[in-house]
């Protein structure tokens, strides 16, 4: 850009700093992409293609791998226990994604919309930082306090529903095959709702509060506020939980291999503690490797349709409003 000034009566012809200034090529950004692209490439596609080489092979882990081609994924489709436990995760994509999701909504407007305003932020922060706490304990140290809490005989539970004269609600919460998943379920309920309650906290802070002001003018109750400014105004929000959740419900392991093993009878078992338990108890190497290249695959799988619905949902809202 250039500038023209009169001085003694001429015109000068100066350069703005802007134009003055030497552009920097685009591929000198390529620089400061390399090295994540670099710790990317070593810890996550070397792995995942030497573990996607090793399912295809027969192998117990030591000497020779001898080559099977497809048959692992062969026996894999016609593997009962694979599929029950693929099915259990998706009880852990409920508990994980779809319950803490609902509630996260529910208890963020309720701490945003109601608390913070009668009681004062303070609460507000108090509160959504007890509901973010086992977000930050390890999933080890809560699974063994779960433990302590579910113990059939000694157990925190048990011992308080004896107290209130409920005893005959006693059960061996991770130990009877009909209710240790929902016992898991609930474990991982108590883990999982305060990442949701969290980013939707931080969503609504950039909601227009004229719109809940106008709202409440007009007689609408928190309800009805909830359902029309609230849900519009966190959509985004709502949609990277409900990925990012379920991705993680998919892997979950440090929970199920803490309370249960996969017990009893298999009833808690999931698709990466049975790689697991295929992979060093029962040593057949390939045939695990097999079973986390399809848990890798889906994962993969759900999180680009994923992006790709956000996306279009977020053109789509861009070319409303132009």
């Amino acid at each position: 850009m250039t500038l023209t000034a009169l001085r003694g009566g001429r015109a000068v012809r100066r350069r703005s700093d802007a134009a003055a200034r030497p552009r920097r090529p685009r591929s000198s950004y390529v620089l400061f992409l390399l090295p994540g692209f670099a710790a990317f490439l070593v810890v996550v596609v070397v792995p995942f293609l030497m573990n996607t080489g090793v399912s295809l092979t027969d192998w117990q882990g030591v000497g020779t791998p001898a080559w099977a081609g497809l048959a692992n994924y062969r026996e894999l489709l016609d593997d009962s226990e694979f599929w029950a436990s693929f099915r259990h995760s998706l009880f852990m994509v409920v508990a994980m994604a779809v319950v803490p999701t609902a509630l996260g909504l529910v208890l963020a407007a309720a701490l945003f919309d109601f608390v913070a305003k009668h009681f004062g932020a303070r609460t507000a922060a108090l509160l959504r930082a007890c509901f973010y706490l086992p977000q930050v304990l390890p999933i080890a140290v809560a699974g063994i306090v779960w433990s302590w809490i579910l113990a059939p005989d000694d157990g925190t539970l048990n011992d308080l529903l004896r107290a209130v004269g409920l005893g005959s609600w006693q059960q061996d919460w991770l130990g009877d095959p009909d209710i240790a998943l929902y016992s898991v379920m609930g474990v991982m309920v108590w883990v999982q709702l305060g990442f949701p309650l969290v980013v939707f906290m931080a969503g609504l802070q950039r909601a227009d509060p004229e719109l809940y002001e106008a709202a409440e003018l007009d007689g609408a109750g928190w309800w009805r506020r909830f359902r029309h400014i609230t849900l519009p105004q966190i959509r985004p929000e709502i949609s990277v939980v409900l990925l990012w959740c379920t991705i993680a419900a998919l892997k979950v392991f440090g929970a199920v291999y803490v309370l249960t093993k996969g017990g009893p009878g298999g009833a808690t078992d999931v698709p990466s503690y049975f790689s697991f338990t295929t992979f060093f108890e029962k040593t057949q190497v390939g045939y695990g490797a097999a079973i986390s290249t399809v848990l890798t695959a889906i994962v993969l799988a759900l999180a680009l349709v994923g992006l790709r619905f956000q996306t279009r949902a977020e053109d789509a809202e861009e070319g409303g409003r132009a």
